[in-house]
Order: C-alpha cells, then structure tokens, then sequence
C-alpha cells in the first residue's frame, strides 16, 4: 500500500475546521496546526457575551479521529522545501506534500492610538469571555451605594465601534440582557444604561438590503440605542474615545468591531496578495499558482471575485477542498470551485431579525425564528446543537446568569 500524503492544516477556524472534517484519513497523514486546541462557532459569540448561549456551547476540540493536532503557531513557511515553521511550547518543523492556509484574520485597528490598549474585540472565546465579565463588572460597579452620578453614568455607556453584523448583533445581546435580567437584578441601575453604536460609514449594516437596513436603524431607535454614522474614532482613552469632529465620548464597555486585518503569518508569506494583504487564490483554491499549497477563508480571496469574509464562505471551501483533495488522491476528475452567494443573517434584540437570501428578504419575529433555525442546522456536530438548544430553552425560562467569577 503507497504511503499516504502528507496533509498539513494551518488554523482551527471554519475552513480549517472542515477540511480536516471531511478529508479521507486514510489517504492523508493529516496534521492540524493552530495556537488554540478549538474551534469556535463565531456566528453565536455574540450570545455568549450575556449568557444566552454558553461558551462551551459553540466550541469543539480539534483533536478529530484520525487526524493529528499540535498546539502551536506556525511562524513561517517554506515552499521550496515544502516545510513549516512552528513554535509552541517548543520549536518544531513539518513536511509536507500539501498544505492548506486557514489562519484566519485578526482586528482591524486601522493604527488608532489606544484600540489595543482599551478596547475589547470580539474574535474568540476567550474576547466573549472577558466582554461578559466586564458588563457585569459595570453593572454591579455602577450598583454599588458611594458610586458618584457623574462614575455611574460612565460605566453604564456601552459603546460599540462597527456597524457590521457583530457589533449589531452585540448591541442587540446587550440591549436584551438590560432589558430583561437588568431591570429583575438591578433595579435602578440597568434603565439608566446607554448603549452607543458608532460607525465610521453612512450606514449600520451596509452589505445588506435598503431595506432591511432602515428597519434595522427603525428598530434600534425604538430600543434607544443610538447609533452615530460617519464618526470615525481617532483616539481611545482608558475611559473615552474621541471622535474626528472633536467629539468626547466616555464609557464603561468598548467593543472594537471594525473588520478584518491579516495575521502576522499571512503578511509574510512569499505568495502573492490583494491590498489587503489576503492570498490570491485560483478557482482551485490553490496560492501562489502551485498544485501544493492552499488558502482558504478570511486570509485569502478569489483571483477576480469580491467574496466576503464570512463563516459559511469559508465552511463551504473547506468541504469543497477537502472533496478535491479527496478526489485527486483517487485520480478523479475535480471541479472548481464556485462561489454562490448564501445570504446573510443578523439579530437585532427583542426576538426580531434580519435574514437577507438571495431569493427572501425577511424581518421581524419571522426572520428571527428563522436564525435561530439556520444557525442551529450549522452548528458542526449533535452534540453542540443539543447544547445550544438547551441554553436558549435555559435563558428562555429561567433568565440569563449574572455570577460573575
């Protein structure tokens, strides 16, 4: 029997994820790469950020039947040798005669003075972790007898940078939480809080329908969220930000949402990239031209085509990659792969959302039952649907949980 290939996986995020799901074992010696042990189902961070859905909930180990897994970073890659770089607990080199790039994106700060300093982000499990410790820090600070007008008042401004879906959808947890646990166990404190979402550009939500977009804003203002459009941030304090008109704005909570920045691995690899420093890849995903080494998901972009960075883009190229690696290894035929346009899905808090589809444009409860079904049907395995459905059912019936430990 021939040896197998050898498969090296860069990532723990959704094409990274796929791949090494659906990749034949036993044609592929399989290793995944990655500084964290998990995958995480970004789409529901924003529930967990107020405990309507839990952590462990949308997360599941990397370490899948078959397939080999280093916790570590890959710091460079070699594509004449076919070699990779990595460095965890110690330092270490892989072979290998195919590799796949999925490292996903980082932050975007755009360079604003104090972002990385004093702003929370919203990328992983452990972003949602500490967002949820500080809005109960604020609430229960702000509830304290001694706490001056002027203090609680500045530590009941939640304040969101981004007006895409994950700053909306944020704003929208925050607002339900306030709404419902806030007035039960604050009484006094949580009707006094604010939530402020700024966005740099015309409008909240902009790749999705007109529409849409203006009940959105509607809906928003009737929770008395206030959203500021055109008003980049130029500075952030430790308890303020400041705004391109000369605009102050204390607060208690900063969410920095402002989209994608390449990793420093993607940065410094030898193949070429877009202005945004995203891997040009072929129909085939493969970068760099060669037959060897693949890239998928927010760190790469089609050759040609405007794709957006979103989970299911990359869910669907790592199934289809896995099924060319699969089909090369048994000398078949493979097809390109072809983007379609899946449609997009935002909640925007009091059981009402946004499902924008090529072919439906839904809002209100309608479009929220239907999230909530299609992000059910998308999470990975049993044992995470069971999971989440049970925490809806949870927070649904008995309330969110306020410990804070």
């Amino acid at each position: 029997m021939p040896a197998r290939s050898r498969l090296v996986v860069l990532g723990s995020g959704f094409g990274a994820f796929s791949v090494a799901r659906a990749i034949d074992t036993s044609l592929y010696d399989v290793t995944v790469v990655s500084p964290r042990n998990h995958f995480v189902f970004t789409p529901l961070l924003p529930s967990t950020t107020v405990g309507t859905v839990e952590f462990r909930s949308v997360i599941a180990p990397m370490r899948l039947p078959g397939v080999r897994f280093y916790q570590a970073r890959c710091t460079a890659v070699d594509p004449a040798a076919r070699r990779v770089t990595c460095n965890g607990a110690a330092g270490f080199t892989l072979d290998y005669d195919r590799l796949v790039i999925a490292v996903g994106a980082v932050s975007n700060t755009f360079g604003v003075p104090g972002v990385a300093e004093h702003a929370l982000f919203l990328k992983e499990a452990n972003d949602a972790r500490r967002l949820r410790q500080r809005v109960l820090e604020c609430l229960e600070s702000a509830a304290l007898p001694g706490i001056a007008a002027e203090e609680r008042t500045r530590l009941l401004h939640f304040v969101i940078c981004g007006g895409g879906p994950t700053g909306v959808e944020f704003a929208a947890e925050l607002h339900d939480l306030l709404a419902e646990e806030g007035r039960r166990y604050y009484p006094g404190v949580a009707d006094q809080a604010r939530i402020t979402l700024v966005e740099a550009g015309a409008e909240i939500l902009s790749t999705f329908d007109n529409k849409l977009r203006g009940y959105a804003a509607g809906l928003f203002r009737r929770h008395r969220i206030e959203v500021r459009t055109q008003s980049p941030v130029v500075r952030v304090e430790c308890n303020a930000l400041e705004l391109r008109g000369g605009d102050r704005i204390s607060f208690g909570l900063l969410l920095w949402s402002t989209g994608n920045a390449p990793t420093e691995l993607a940065r410094g690899l030898p193949f070429e990239k877009d202005r945004a420093s995203r891997l040009l890849v072929d129909h085939y995903l493969r970068a760099g031209g060669r037959d060897d080494v693949y890239a998928l998901g927010d760190c790469a972009t089609l050759l040609g085509e405007t794709i957006p960075a979103t989970a299911q883009v990359a869910m669907k190229q790592g199934v289809y990659l896995a099924r060319r690696l699969n089909r090369l290894a048994r000398g078949r035929r493979v097809e390109p792969f072809r983007y379609q346009n899946f449609g997009m899905l935002a909640y925007l808090g009091g059981n009402r959302a946004l499902a924008d589809l090529p072919n439906f444009k839904g809002k209100g409860w309608a479009a929220w039952l239907f999230w909530r079904s299609a992000y059910l049907t998308r999470l990975l395995s049993i044992r995470t649907k069971v999971r989440v459905l049970l925490d809806w059912v949870t927070s649904q019936v008995f309330g969110r949980d306020i410990s804070r430990f």
